[in-house]
C-alpha cells in the first residue's frame, strides 16, 4: 500500500473485517438519535455525534478519530483527561469520553455496557485507546488495543470478563484444569508406579484408547476387578488391541509397533497390584493403580473430551500431559530436542499458509501430533462435503516420528479424532530419499518443529539442516513453515552458512518471524518462525519480511505457566494483516527488504528505527542532560565535561 489510510478509513476498515456494525457521524435509532440532540463537543447545546457509533453484543461504542498522533488526548493539571470543551473538541480521546459520559447520562437505550475509544494517526503508526463508562459515569481507561477483533461479536464477551471484571476467560480456565491435572497424575504415576517418564504419556494414551473402546463394548470401569489373573493391565491391553483394530490402523506391522509400545500397561507388575491410594477426595482405597488412573483419566479427561465445550477447542490433549510430565519430572524430552509445539503457534502455522481443504501436509518431526491436529481440524471446518472430510483423514496428513514411544503417542492422537487410516510412519525422516517423498506424499504443506540442539552432537542434524530435507520433500510452489531457535537463522557455523546458501538456490524465503521468548515456556529457547516457498529459487530482488512478534499476547503468570490474555487474538489478527500484505506496519514491527544468505535472517538484524523524534522527546533530553551535567559540577566532576577544577591559588587570586 502506497497511500496510508487516515484515522477514519483506519476504523471503518478494522469494523468491516470484524463484522462489527456501524454507523458513522448519525443513527438509525431514534433513541440514540434523541439522546445526541445536546450532545455538541461545543458544550453550546446543539447536535452532535462521534464519529462512530458501534455495536457488539450488548455494547455501544462511540468512536472519536483525529489524524494527528499528538492530537489523541490531553491531560488536565491533575493528570485526568481533560473535560475542557476546547480540549473535547480538539483531542481523540477526550472527545470519545465526552460522549460516552453524556450518553451514560441521558441513556434510555437497551445499551447498558459502553466503551469510548480514541483513535489517532494513520495506517502506519496510530493509536487506539479505549476507555470503559459504568453505568453510574465511572471511567476506566483501559490497555491500548492494535485493532478492534477484541471487540467482535465471539471476543467481546471474554474482553469483558477479562479486561474489566479481571475473570480469566473459560478456554484459559479448562487448559488450566487439564495442566492441574496432568501434574496430580505425573506424582500418581511416580508414588504408586514408579513409571519411567518416556512411559507416562503411553499409559495416559493407552487408557484413553481404552476407555473409547469402553464405549463401543457397552463396558463399564468395573470390568477393571483387580483379578490377579486376568489382570487389569490385561483387560486394558486387550481393549487398546481390539480399538486399534476397530479403527482400521493399518498394515498390521504398524498396528503391532503402536500396540507393542502399550505393553507397559500390561506388563508392569506394580501397577496391577492391589495396593493402598489416596483417592482425589483424599479417601483412601485398595486398588490397583491402573484402574485408579482409568477412573481419574475418564473423569477428568476423557467424559470432558466428549463434551461439547472441549469439543470446539482442538487441543493437543496428549501434548499437554507430555509437557507437564518433563517439566515436573525434568525428564528426557530435552535431553532428546523434544520440544512440543504450544497449540497457538500450531494454529499460526495454519493460519499463514490460509490452509485449504486440498492442501496435503507432512509433518517430518510430528511429536505428539500437534501441527496435524490443527491441519486436520482446519482443513476439516472448511470441507465442502463428508466425503472430502473423509479424504483429508484419509489420505491428507502424513508425519513421520522416530521416537517409538511418541510415535505410538501421536497415533493415539491421530485415532482418538477419527482422522482414519492414520499416515504416520516410525521412521527417521532425515534418511527418507526427498523426491521419493515428494511422489508418495505429494504434499504441498510442510510443517515442523525439529529437534532442538541435535547438531551439536552431529552437524548434519541442524535445525536448518532439517528444514533444507523438508523443503527439498515438498511439491514445487508448496509451502514450508518451521519453528526454529532464532540461532537457526543465523547461520553462524561454516555448515549452516552452506545450508543457507543451499536454500536460496532451491528455495524461495518468505520471511521471518521472531516469537515471544517464553514461546516455549521453562525450555530457555528463543525462537522464531521461518516460511517459505519450496522448488523456486529465491529471487535476488525478493523483498522479505520479518517481523518481531514477541509481543504476542501471551504472558507469564505464577503458578501458572504461559497464559493467553484477551489481546492475543487482536495481536494475532494484526500479524496476519500485515503478513498478507493486507496493512502497513511501523519498521519496528515489520521490516520489507532483499537478502543475503550471509545475513542473520532476523528482524532484529534488518531493524532501523525510522521514527522521527518528536520535539517534547529532544526538549526532556536535553533536560535531562543539562540536570546531569550540573550535578557532576557541583559535586567536583566538572572535569567529565572539559571544565579545570578551581585550585587553592585561583580562589586566592
Amino acid at each position: 500500500m502506497n497511500e496510508q489510510m487516515s484515522a477514519v478509513a483506519l476504523v471503518r476498515k478494522f469494523l468491516e473485517k470484524d463484522e462489527i456494525k456501524y454507523e458513522e457521524q448519525s443513527s438509525q435509532y431514534r433513541e440514540i438519535d434523541e439522546v445526541f440532540k445536546g450532545g455538541s463537543k461545543s458544550g453550546k447545546g446543539g447536535k452532535g455525534f462521534p464519529d462512530f457509533i458501534a455495536y457488539s453484543k450488548d455494547f455501544i461504542i462511540f468512536i472519536e478519530c483525529k489524524a494527528d498522533l499528538a492530537k489523541h488526548c490531553k491531560l488536565d493539571s491533575h493528570n485526568i483527561i481533560s473535560d475542557d470543551f476546547k480540549h473535547i473538541k480538539d483531542y481523540a480521546l477526550n472527545g470519545a469520553l465526552h460522549y460516552g459520559k453524556y450518553f451514560t447520562k441521558n441513556n434510555n437505550t437497551e445499551y447498558k455496557k459502553i466503551l469510548a475509544i480514541g483513535v489517532s494517526g494513520s495506517e502506519k503508526r496510530y493509536k487506539i485507546t479505549p476507555i470503559y463508562i459504568s453505568e453510574r459515569g465511572d471511567s476506566k481507561q483501559l490497555q491500548d488495543l492494535i485493532n478492534f477483533t477484541d471487540l467482535k461479536q465471539d471476543f467481546i464477551t471474554d474482553y469483558y470478563k477479562q479486561e474489566i471484571l479481571n475473570i480469566p476467560p473459560d478456554t484459559a480456565e479448562q487448559k488450566l484444569e487439564i495442566e492441574k491435572f496432568a501434574k496430580k497424575l505425573h506424582e500418581d504415576l511416580r508414588n504408586y508406579g514408579a513409571i519411567a517418564d518416556n512411559h507416562k504419556p503411553l499409559i495416559v494414551a493407552g487408557i484413553l484408547l481404552a476407555l473409547q473402546e469402553m464405549g463401543h463394548q457397552n463396558l463399564s470401569l468395573e470390568h477393571l476387578n483387580n483379578d490377579s489373573i486376568n489382570t487389569d493391565g490385561d483387560k486394558l491391553y486387550k481393549l487398546i488391541d481390539d480399538n486399534l483394530k476397530r479403527s482400521q490402523l493399518e498394515p498390521q506391522v504398524k498396528r503391532d509397533k503402536v500396540l507393542s509400545e502399550f505393553l507397559v500397561i500390561k506388563n508392569t507388575q506394580r501397577i496391577n497390584e492391589k495396593s493402598d491410594i489416596v483417592d482425589s477426595k483424599g479417601m483412601q482405597i485398595s486398588t490397583t493403580p491402573l484402574k485408579y488412573y482409568a477412573k481419574e483419566i475418564k473423569k477428568e479427561i476423557y467424559d470432558k473430551m466428549q463434551s461439547s465445550v472441549y469439543k470446539t477447542k482442538k487441543w493437543d490433549i496428549l501434548g499437554m500431559f507430555y509437557s507437564e510430565f518433563m517439566r515436573f519430572s525434568g525428564g528426557s524430552g530435552q535431553t532428546l530436542g523434544i520440544v512440543l509445539t504450544p497449540f497457538h503457534i500450531t494454529e499460526l502455522f495454519c493460519d499463514l499458509v490460509d490452509i485449504k481443504p486440498t492442501d496435503r501436509v507432512l509433518d517430518p518431526t510430528c511429536g505428539t501430533g500437534g501441527f496435524l491436529i490443527s491441519a486436520m481440524d482446519y482443513m476439516l471446518k472448511n470441507a465442502k462435503d463428508i466425503a472430502q472430510q473423509n479424504r483429508i483423514k484419509k489420505e491428507q496428513l502424513f508425519g513421520y516420528e522416530l521416537q517409538s514411544f511418541m510415535f505410538a503417542v501421536a497415533t493415539t492422537n491421530m485415532l482418538l479424532r477419527g482422522d482414519g487410516k492414520s499416515n504416520l510412519l516410525n521412521e527417521n525422516f532425515l534418511s527418507q530419499n526427498p523426491k521419493k517423498l515428494q511422489i508418495e506424499h505429494k504434499a504441498n504443506i510442510g510443517f515442523m518443529n525439529p529437534p532442538y540442539s541435535q547438531g551439536k552432537i552431529d552437524k548434519s542434524l541442524t535445525e536448518i539442516a532439517f528444514s533444507e530435507h523438508l523443503l527439498d520433500s515438498i511439491l514445487e510452489g508448496g509451502k514450508v513453515v518451521v519453528i526454529v531457535p532464532q540461532s537457526a537463522m543465523t547461520g553462524k557455523s561454516k555448515e549452516e552458512k552452506a545450508i543457507k546458501a543451499s536454500i536460496l538456490q532451491k528455495h524461495t524465503l518468505e520471511g521471518v518471524i521472531t516469537l515471544n521468548k517464553e514461546t516455549f515456556y521453562g525450555v530457555g529457547t528463543n525462537p522464531c518462525i521461518a516460511v517459505f516457498t519450496a522448488g523456486i529459487p529465491h529471487p535476488k530482488e525478493k523483498l522479505c519480511k520479518f517481523i518481531n512478534f514477541e509481543d504476542d499476547g501471551f504472558e507469564v503468570q505464577k503458578h501458572r505457566g504461559l497464559v493467553e490474555t484477551i489481546h492475543a487474538k487482536s495481536k494475532k489478527s494484526h500479524l496476519l494483516d500485515v503478513w498478507f500484505d493486507r496493512m502497513e506496519a511501523e519498521s519496528k514491527f515489520c521490516v520489507k527488504t532483499t537478502i543475503e544468505e550471509s545475513d542473520e535472517w532476523l528482524h532484529s538484524f534488518y531493524y532501523f528505527n525510522d521514527e522521527i523524534p518528536k520535539l517534547n522527546d529532544f526538549e526532556k533530553t536535553m533536560a535531562d542532560y543539562l540536570t546531569f551535567e550540573f550535578n557532576m559540577i557541583t559535586h567536583g566532576r566538572g572535569y567529565l565535561f572539559g571544565l579545570e577544577e578551581e585550585t587553592e591559588e585561583s580562589k586566592e587570586g
